[in-house]
């Protein structure tokens, strides 16, 4: 699953909780799939800050450059 699917599931994810409509154990098992999901998009991210900051070459050195992932949040 791609990182865009994951945040996309998540995002569904949040909206069903939003609405307040399952039962507790209903609500637990979303719970429990959307901290799995918010695990591997975090493994995504890393990996990929990982990747930009060894890409990012300056006079053949690294250049750390910091960026901000803009998700939104609930």
């Amino acid at each position: 699953m791609s990182f865009e699917e994951s945040l996309k599931e998540l995002e569904g994810i949040v909206d069903t909780l939003e609405k307040g409509q399952l039962s507790l154990d209903e609500s637990l098992v979303l719970f429990e799939q959307g901290i799995k999901l918010v695990r591997k998009c975090n493994t995504k991210l890393k990996s990929a800050q990982q990747k930009v900051e060894q890409l990012i070459e300056e006079n053949g050195e690294v250049k750390e450059e910091q960026f901000e992932v803009k998700i939104n949040q609930v």
